[in-house]
C-alpha cells in the first residue's frame, strides 16, 4: 500500500460527520414555505416538515427507542414515511422499511430477523399485524397510522401518530454520531429462498443523495430533477427508499407529492392537479397509468419518467413517448443503494425526432460518476467494450451494502474477489453505455445457443397489439431448453400464434435473432405474474408452465 500523509487537525476543528440530519436541514434553509402533500388529505410546509421531524422524534424516544434499536414501517407512500425516513436515522435507530407486499410468513420473517422493536403500522395492515402479532417476540409495541379515524385494535397500541405528534414538543436535539452507523434496513424480494437483509449507513446515503443530486441536476440531456420540479415517487418506500430520490428532493427542498396507496387514476390525478414534472417507477405501473382512464384522456408532455427495476420494452417507450411523456431508463438492484447508471444521451442522439431516440433511451445508460462498473467473464476478465461482448456486471461505489444482515456466508458471495456481483448479464458499448441482456438465471440455453428473454420481449413488444409481454425458458428434452412467451394483448386488439411468428419473422430476416429463438409456445392472458415490487415473476412463470 502506497505510504500517504495525513495532517492532523487544527485544535478545536469541526469532523463534519455525513450524517441523514444534513439532507433535511439543507431543503428547510434553502425552501422553508415549499409543499409537502399527501395525496388530498394533507399539505404542509418544509418549515412544518421539520417540527413534525423533531416531534416524531420525542415520540419515538418516549416510546422507548434507543440508539441502535430497529423501528419498522408499515404504511403506503405517505408523508409519515418521508418524516420516518429522517426522524428514526437522526435519533442514532435503524428504519426498517417493510415490505408490505410479501406474504404473511415473509413480514413475520423480516420482523423477526431485523429484530424491530417497535412498529408504526397503518390501519390497512393492522389486521395482518394483529395475525403476527403473537410470533413477533421482540416487538415491544406499536404506533397506529391513520388517514381516517383510528381503527379498533388488538394490538398492544401506544397511541395514534397524529395525536402522538400533536402532544410532543417541536424542540429536539439530534447529536452527532459515527457516520458509518447503520441507518435503513430492508429485505429484498428475490424469488428463491427468504427475503435477505440489507442495510445502509448514514454515510452511504448522504453520498448516494449528493451523487444523485448531481447526476439529475447537472446534465443537459438528462435534466431531471431541479429546482423548479414537482416529485411524485411511483416506486414504494418500502423499497430501495423509493430509489433514494426522497431524499435528494428534500434536499433541494422541492415540492413533493406523496400519492398513498398506488391507484392509476388517483396517480394521474395527482400529476395533472398538482403539476408534477418528476417521477420514478417499474414499466409495470407505467403501462396501467396509461391504460387507465385518466390517463387516457391527459396530456402527459411535461411528464419526466425514469424507469427501472425490470427491463423497459421499445413498444412500452414508444407509447409513452407518443403520449409526450419523457422516458429515461436507469440500473440498480437493492444491494446498490440503488443508482448505478442513468440514460445518457449525446447530442447527436437528442438532435433526433423523439420516435427514434425511444432506442437510446430504453438502453440502460453510462455508469453514473464514482460507480466502477465492469462486465467481466467466467474467470473474472474483463470483456471489450464493442456492444456485443456479453459478461456478468460487477460493480464498485461508495454506497453498495456491505453484506446481508445475519448472513456473512451470502455477503461473501456477493462480494467475491472485492466487486459486488450484480447477477445480471450486460454489455458495454464504445461510448461506454451498458445494455442489459438477462439475469444470468433468465438466459435461455438452446441448442448450445443464449437467447437473452428480455431481447425477445423488446422485439415481442414491438407488435402493435402487444400490451405486455414475458418471455423465459422452459425445458426441452433435445434443446436442453426452448423459450415459450406469455403476451397480453391491447385493449380491443387480438393477436394469435401465427401473427406474432410473422411478426418476429423480420427480426431473423434481418439477423437480430436466429430462428430457433422464435417462441413456439405462445400464451395470450389477461395478466402477467408480479412480484410485490411489480417485477415480471419469472420464476413463477416457469413453475406454471414447466
Amino acid at each position: 500500500m502506497a505510504k500517504t500523509k495525513i495532517m492532523p487537525p487544527a485544535a478545536g476543528a469541526y469532523a463534519y460527520p455525513l450524517l441523514i440530519k444534513r439532507l433535511l436541514m439543507s431543503g428547510v434553509q434553502h425552501q422553508p414555505d415549499q409543499q409537502i402533500i399527501y395525496a388530498d388529505t394533507l399539505r404542509y410546509t418544509y418549515r412544518e416538515l421539520e417540527q413534525r421531524v423533531r416531534r416524531l422524534a420525542n415520540v419515538l424516544r418516549a416510546a422507548g427507542v434507543q440508539a441502535g434499536d430497529t423501528v419498522a414501517l408499515l404504511d403506503w407512500d405517505s408523508h409519515r414515511s418521508l418524516e420516518c425516513f429522517f426522524a428514526v436515522p437522526m435519533i442514532g435507530a435503524v428504519l426498517h422499511t417493510v415490505n408490505i407486499r410479501l406474504s404473511p410468513e415473509q413480514v413475520a420473517y423480516t420482523m423477526n430477523h431485523a429484530g424491530d422493536d417497535l412498529v408504526l403500522v397503518h390501519d390497512d395492515f393492522v389486521p395482518l399485524l394483529e395475525q403476527l402479532h403473537g410470533q413477533l417476540g421482540k416487538v415491544k409495541g406499536y404506533l397506529q397510522l391513520t388517514d381516517r379515524e383510528a381503527a379498533a385494535t388488538s394490538l398492544p397500541v401506544l397511541g395514534e401518530y397524529e395525536a402522538l405528534l400533536d402532544a410532543a414538543s417541536p424542540e429536539a436535539e439530534f447529536e452527532d454520531f459515527d457516520e458509518q452507523s447503520v441507518a435503513t434496513l430492508f429485505y429484498t424480494t428475490g424469488t428463491t429462498g427468504n427475503p435477505k437483509g440489507v442495510y445502509f449507513s448514514h454515510r452511504q446515503l448522504v453520498l448516494h443523495t449528493l451523487n444523485q443530486l448531481g447526476t439529475f441536476a447537472a446534465y443537459d440531456g438528462q435534466p431531471l430533477l431541479r429546482s423548479s420540479d414537482v416529485y411524485m415517487p411511483i416506486t414504494p418506500m418500502f423499497h430501495v427508499h423509493a430509489w433514494g430520490v426522497p431524499y435528494t428532493a428534500t434536499m433541494l427542498g422541492i415540492k413533493q407529492v406523496y400519492p398513498g396507496r398506488y391507484e392509476p387514476d388517483k396517480l394521474v390525478r395527482l400529476y395533472r392537479d398538482e403539476g408534477v414534472t418528476f417521477s420514478h417507477c417499474v414499466p409495470t405501473l407505467l403501462q396501467m397509468m396509461l391504460d387507465s382512464e385518466q390517463g387516457r384522456h391527459t396530456d402527459f408532455s411535461r411528464w419526466k419518467i425514469l424507469l427501472g427495476g425490470s427491463a423497459l420494452t421499445h413498444g412500452l417507450a414508444r407509447q409513452a413517448s407518443e403520449r409526450g411523456m419523457l422516458i429515461f431508463s436507469g440500473y440498480g438492484m437493492s444491494e446498490t443503494c440503488p443508482l448505478l447508471t442513468l440514460t445518457h444521451l449525446h447530442d447527436e442522439d437528442l438532435a433526433l425526432p423523439m420516435c427514434e431516440q425511444v432506442a437510446q433511451r430504453i438502453k440502460t445508460g453510462a455508469p453514473v460518476a464514482m460507480v466502477d462498473l465492469r462486465i467481466v467473464d467466467a474467470a473474472g476478465v474483463e470483456v471489450a467494450h464493442d456492444g456485443e461482448s456479453l459478461g456478468e456486471i460487477v460493480v464498485r461505489s461508495p454506497w453498495l451494502t456491505q453484506g446481508y444482515l445475519h448472513e456473512p456466508e451470502k455477503g461473501a458471495e456477493l462480494w467475491q474477489d472485492g466487486w459486488l456481483h450484480t447477477g445480471d448479464m450486460g454489455s458495454i458499448d464504445r461510448h461506454g453505455v451498458l445494455e442489459i441482456k438477462d439475469r444470468i438465471k433468465d438466459v435461455i440455453k438452446t441448442g448450445g445457443e443464449w437467447i437473452s428473454s428480455l431481447a425477445l420481449e423488446n422485439l415481442i413488444s414491438q407488435h402493435a397489439a402487444v400490451n405486455a409481454v414475458a418471455v423465459v425458458g422452459i425445458p426441452d428434452e433435445h434443446w436442453g431448453e426452448r423459450p415459450i412467451a406469455l403476451v397480453v394483448c391491447m385493449p380491443g386488439d387480438s393477436l394469435d400464434q401465427v401473427g406474432l411468428e410473422a411478426h418476429l419473422k423480420q427480426f431473423v430476416d434481418s439477423g437480430q435473432i436466429n430462428k430457433w429463438a422464435i417462441p413456439r409456445q405462445v400464451h395470450f392472458v389477461a395478466d402477467i405474474p408480479k412480484t410485490s415490487v411489480g417485477k415480471i415473476n419469472k420464476k413463477l412463470i416457469r413453475e406454471m408452465h414447466c
